[in-house]
């Protein structure tokens, strides 16, 4: 006869040693990353992780964030608004006392010596699409952490289209921003940027090559602004067809 204390068993019941546990559970998180499609990606890679996620887009809203909140992993995009991340990786992993865990991340595989070189403890590349490799990068940065298996579900994460849109309408935007002001070098070259990490992000061949030669003329600019509203169309658009070679998820 079991005692009083026993706990019930039943189909219903599962001993707390063999439950899985989540590998990223109970870590808090804040991504700098100006991107809503890469964001949800990483919302999504989070949330089935066992993570808490916040977001900030720019370096003066992460040090905003920063000035009160303490997370235990910082994601920092090397391209931002208002300044290359690479500053803000300098500042908290030199900073006394910081205490978080910085990783930067970029779609352009070349950012990872200037990370790295600031202080950044790992670079993960974008797209940010497997949850075993996410779980993993973070891990290997966490050696007090007690041992949990990493995730073995199969499949990419697939943020949702609205992401995609508000980042196709941002993009073009930007665009339509460089073409009434040509002379800011500056400026150019970030919507370039943006526009190539989608690109990459989206395995869409063709938006990227419009998007290396951008920078070249304005009539090249006006021509990645085309190419922009044919996305956002297709896009908006759940049931279009006519997908082209090139135009990745975009279709």
């Amino acid at each position: 006869m079991p005692s009083p204390q026993a706990l019930p068993e039943g189909p219903s019941f599962t001993p707390l040693r063999n439950r899985s546990v989540l590998p990223l559970a109970g870590l808090t998180m804040l991504a700098v990353e100006d991107s809503r499609f890469a964001s949800e990606a990483l919302r999504l890679l989070c949330q089935r992780s066992g993570a808490r996620l916040r977001r900030a887009e720019t370096l003066t809203a992460a040090r905003r964030h920063l000035a009160v909140y303490r997370p235990d992993v910082v994601l920092v995009d090397l391209g931002l608004p208002d300044g290359n991340g690479v500053d803000l990786i300098r500042e908290l992993t030199r900073a006394s006392g910081g205490g978080s865990l910085v990783i930067a991340i970029s779609g352009d595989p070349d950012g990872w010596s200037a990370a790295v070189r600031a202080g950044a403890a790992g670079f993960m590349e974008k797209p940010l699409n497997s949850l075993a490799g996410f779980q993993q990068a973070i891990l290997g940065h966490l050696g007090d952490r007690p041992a949990a298996a990493v995730s073995e579900e199969g499949g990419a994460i697939r943020p949702d289209r609205q992401a995609l849109h508000d980042d196709l309408v941002h993009a073009a935007d930007l665009v339509a921003a460089d073409l009434e002001s040509w002379g800011s070098p500056a400026a150019r070259r970030y919507t370039v940027n943006f526009v190539s990490g989608l690109a990459r992000s989206t395995h869409d061949a063709d938006l990227a090559g419009a998007a290396a030669v951008a920078q070249a003329s304005p009539e090249a600019m006006e021509n990645l602004g085309s190419l922009l509203a044919e996305r956002i169309s297709c896009c908006a658009d759940p049931f279009a067809s006519g997908r082209r070679k090139g135009d990745g998820l975009l279709g």
